[in-house]
């Protein structure tokens, strides 16, 4: 039988068909007898003309371009169309239908060369009257590509494509849709906003309108999300999941799936419609689906479509609709494994897209422990496949599938093969990816084996991920050391394969383990001493190996091989190759050497005598030469003692590499071990490291003061089995005066408080609160430039995993607001918040919010909260000072009926004066006392400035007491900002 390949209906886009008319014709011309419509500038052989039904004049105009020896041949043939095509235009000669489609496809072509045409657009309208489709489609073409969106004949097209709506040929339909989608505009969202969705959901519309319907309601939302109606619409866009024309669901499951991620809830009604529409794909045979059967796959972009839609939701509360669901992961998973009816790649390629997608939203579902470890073992005999692409996928799958507790065992199974990839890959990005997946899938059964393969392979690594893995085999030999002398070992092996990428952070960190644990540190001693002799040492080797031995080099001292002078002799033969900070330490190391080893003395003040160090060009270096010096002359034996006596043990912390990596790599790195099998949870899990410094934990008193590396960070919240009720965590930043809020999950009557609209006139607050998160602002701005400090406070008992926040610029806000959004910490522990800074710069003026999207795992379940970011067009606002004369000389000025925006509207709360004055001096605006003649009345002036413009507004309030009633006056010198001012402050009184 033959392969059975999509044969979908489908009328081509005017852009597409238009550029693949103008490029097939440059390749079918006839023979040289045919004349050109104008002379030809070249003799040189023609290209043969066009066959059967062409545009012969633009064949062989093209043929002469293409001909042409010269840039400046060329430009003089486009010039000389331009002038022939002018005169056609503005002749007295009637052109007929052919005519102006050839003449326009000719204006066409030249723009497509990088020409700029003035003229034709009128012509290219006329088109669109047309009942020929050719003629029509043309027509189209020419305005996507070419007319603005602010074109005075913006207006005629909007009727023709009103008209062309309406027409009972659905090819014209066609055309006018997609006409509006590659336009794309605001203005043609609300025009036809409203028209489009009636044209989806109508039972007379033909399946072939209704996908370009549903893909152009998908552009429209993407310019203008508002434009998309909501109540009774969305059961009805939701049911076209059920439609019988796979086409239709195809278009409809992308725009679907769009809509979902704007607003989760009211859209949950697809669910039961998608798992129902993908069990009747892939329960169907290959014959069933012919149309829409890809090399033997039914419906591999459907079946795609649908399983991204559902990652949305949280696995299905209905026990039928879960049920089929598991049902259909089932059979995909079977027939992954069944032998392939094709040998093309595009057999294999549609197969696993589904298979992918299917196993991602088994990890996403987290649930099923049957399907994961499935979904395990089947990505598992990818990891030898042949084809790249698919071990990198298998690897990247394989690292979300380790977090999970089911199926973290069966990951563990694969770790030889994993290694081997590591060692024999040739792709760096596979072998990433196997370092990723190592990391993710060691615990305490495996994890000195695992550290041991990734420090071998680092000798040989890529440039690109050393640091990365760097800091990798750090966490892991600090989360997993049983033994503290292994730990050491690796750190300081670590130290000598890669010692370029090994960060302070790193080696700051085994100073403060080796300071907190007495039973390793003769250990360490010895060990820095021993790697200290080789004749090529790294700096960072030379900074732990001084810290040391300046702390605890007295426990190997009584060896002759490391006495006190050969300890000194060993670091001071590294001092002069060092880096100033290196030697400033080193210096230090001396001076405790004086304490810890009084007979070296004489040798250590030669060092500090020297000119190289009294005399040094480093300020740093000379001071401490100098007070070291002193301090070893000076002072009595019980000073010294007391003054350089040893380290106290560091607080305890968390390490700070972890949150390292996660900045590398933001919302990707997962916790090691997070779903060992050693039955503890992750917040169980504490590493030895933490477990000895909590030993220490009565001896952190002075550490701080006596941090002379600056070792010490600062501390973690410490994280109890029972934790205190959570007092409001952003109080500090905006002096809260709101009562405690105890929270333990779900379950609790706290009502969820959006205070979006309150932003209007302040800068700082809290945005919104429910039960699991408080979220607190802190902006400022000046100018066009600002800066917003968002507060991620956890109200709960426990950690919220895989956080992420990310703000959106829905449509055309891009192009009006530049956003940069810095990462965020992935995890959020039980009563800790974490910040995140966005910068701003406003480009032009906006009425949209931009969208704050925040996800992560409570408990196991997703949350996703959709809120708009409180940044609106009076934050760019600069305060202006006017007297009386100014401000109403200006008022004068701007009284044109545009310039105006006026509103009268009920008070929400008794008036009181200084509840207005504080409003209006939240906007931004500069109140200005004393100008107008009714003291009763408020007035403000103030400048919004954007990269663009500056534009000036003036505000009237008027409150009447008796009516409790106010009257609100914008002025400014653009109409849009004062509709769009006086809407915004109206809701504030």
């Amino acid at each position: 039988m033959s392969e059975m390949k999509t044969a979908r209906p489908r009328i081509p886009s005017p852009l597409t068909a238009g550029i693949l008319f103008l490029l097939s014709t440059r390749n079918e011309f006839s023979t040289g007898e045919t004349a050109s419509e104008t002379p030809v500038l070249c003799n040189r052989k023609r290209m043969p003309a066009v066959r059967g039904d062409g545009m012969r004049g633009l064949a062989v105009f093209i043929s002469d371009i293409r001909n042409c020896k010269s840039k400046e041949a060329e430009i003089k043939r486009i010039n000389k169309e331009l002038a022939n095509i002018r005169s056609k235009f503005k002749g007295d000669k009637t052109l007929d239908g052919y005519q102006k489609k050839k003449y326009v496809c000719k204006l066409l072509f030249i723009f497509l060369l990088g020409h700029d045409i003035d003229f034709g657009h009128m012509e290219a309208v006329n088109l669109l009257s047309s009942n020929k489709y050719t003629e029509k489609q043309i027509g189209y073409l020419f305005i996507s590509v070419l007319v603005n969106t602010n074109s005075d004949l913006i207006r005629l097209i909007i009727q023709s494509i009103k008209n062309d709506l309406a027409s009972r040929n659905p090819i014209h339909v066609n055309l006018a849709l997609q006409c509006i989608a590659n336009i794309g505009s605001k203005e043609m969202a609300e025009t036809f906003g409203t028209e489009i969705p009636k044209l989806l959901v109508s039972g007379d519309t033909m399946d072939v309108v209704k996908q370009s319907a549903a893909l152009c309601l998908l552009r429209l939302l993407r310019t203008c999300p508002e434009v998309i109606p909501s109540g009774e619409w969305t059961s009805r866009i939701i049911h076209l999941l059920n439609d019988q024309h796979l086409g239709v669901v195809t278009a409809a499951a992308s725009l679907i799936e769009a809509l979902v991620k704007r607003n989760t809830d009211e859209y949950k009604g697809c669910v039961s419609l998608a798992v129902s529409r993908l069990s009747r794909i892939v329960t169907a045979s290959y014959t069933d689906l012919q149309d829409y059967t890809y090399y033997f796959v039914p419906a591999p972009w459907l079946s795609v479509k649908l399983l991204r839609l559902l990652q949305n939701y949280p696995p299905p509360e209905d026990a039928g609709v879960r049920g089929r669901l598991t049902e259909c992961l089932e059979t995909i998973l079977n027939k992954a494994q069944e032998p392939p009816k094709s040998k093309k790649v595009q057999h294999s390629n549609a197969k696993n897209a589904v298979l992918f997608e299917a196993i991602s939203l088994i990890i996403h579902a987290d649930s099923d422990a049957t399907l994961l470890v499935r979904g395990c073992n089947q990505l598992g005999q990818f990891l030898s496949h042949r084809e790249t692409n698919l071990r990198y996928l298998a690897l990247e799958s394989l690292c979300l599938l380790a977090t999970s507790e089911f199926s973290h065992d069966s990951v563990k199974k694969h770790q030889e093969t994993v290694i081997n990839a590591l060692k024999t890959e040739r792709d760096v990005s596979v072998r990433q990816r196997a370092v990723d997946l190592l990391y993710a899938m060691c615990d305490k059964s495996n994890a000195e084996e695992i550290v041991q393969e990734m420090l071998n392979y680092l000798e040989t690594a890529d440039y690109s991920i050393r640091e990365e893995m760097v800091l990798k085999v750090a966490i892991l030999a600090e989360k997993y050391a049983t033994d503290y002398t292994w730990y050491v070992d690796v750190i300081l092996n670590l130290i000598r394969i890669a010692g370029d990428y090994v960060s302070d952070e790193v080696w700051f960190r085994v100073i403060q383990i080796v300071i907190n644990r007495d039973d390793v540190q003769g250990y360490a001693a010895k060990t820095v001493f021993e790697a200290l002799q080789a004749p090529a040492c790294h700096e960072n080797m030379v900074k732990v190996g001084s810290y040391v031995l300046g702390e605890f080099g007295n426990l190997i001292a009584g060896d002759q091989r490391s006495s006190p002078a050969v300890q000194f002799q060993l670091l001071h033969s590294k001092y002069h190759l060092c880096s100033a900070n290196t030697r400033a330490l080193l210096l230090t190391t001396y001076v405790k050497f004086v304490n810890l080893f009084p007979e070296i003395k004489h040798l250590i003040q030669d060092v500090f005598k020297a000119d190289n160090n009294l005399r040094s060009a480093d300020a740093e270096l000379q001071q401490r030469a100098s007070e070291y010096l002193q301090l070893s002359i000076v002072a009595s034996t019980d000073v010294l003692a007391t003054v350089l006596e040893e380290m106290p043990p560091f607080p305890e912390r968390e390490s700070s590499i972890l949150a390292i990596l996660k900045k590398k790599k933001p919302g990707r790195v997962a916790e090691p071990g997070s779903a060992g099998s050693d039955g503890a949870t992750p917040k169980e899990r504490k590493s030895p490291a933490l477990n000895a410094v909590a030993n220490h934990s009565n001896h952190n008193t002075s550490g701080q003061s006596n941090d002379l590396l600056g070792l010490a960070s600062p501390s973690a919240p410490t994280t109890t089995p029972n934790p205190a009720p959570l007092v409001d965590m952003l109080a500090d930043v905006f002096s809260s005066a709101s009562p405690p809020s105890v929270n333990n999950g779900f379950g609790s009557s706290f009502q969820p408080i959006d205070n979006l609209k309150k932003f209007a006139c302040k800068n700082n607050g809290v945005l919104f609160e429910n039960d699991l998160l408080q979220i607190g602002v802190k902006s400022e701005f000046r100018q066009n430039l600002g800066r917003i400090a968002l507060y991620f406070g956890n109200k709960t008992s426990f950690a919220l995993q895989g956080f992420s926040s990310s703000v959106g610029t829905p449509g055309d806000l891009a192009t009006k607001l530049i956003l940069q959004v810095k990462p965020v910490d992935v995890n959020v522990d039980a009563g800790a918040q974490i910040q995140q800074l966005v910068n701003v710069e406003c480009v032009d003026e906006f009425l949209e919010y931009p969208t704050l999207t925040i996800l992560f795992l409570y408990n196991g379940v997703q949350q996703r909260l959709s809120l708009k970011l409180p940044l609106t067009i009076n934050k760019f606002f600069e305060p202006t000072e006017m007297n009386s004369e100014a401000f109403f000389s200006r008022w004068k000025n701007l009284s044109g009926s545009n310039q105006e925006a006026q509103k009268i509207f009920q008070a929400t709360q008794p008036i009181d004066a200084s509840h207005i004055r504080t409003k209006l001096i939240g906007t931004g605006m500069k109140l200005l006392d004393g100008i107008d003649p009714n003291p009763e009345n408020y007035v403000s002036a103030g400048i919004i400035h954007t990269r663009t413009q500056q534009i000036g507004c003036l505000l009237r309030l008027e409150p009447n007491r008796q009516a409790q009633m106010y009257r609100l006056t914008i002025r400014s010198s653009k109409d849009s900002v004062a509709k769009l001012i006086c809407d915004l402050l109206c809701d504030q009184f």
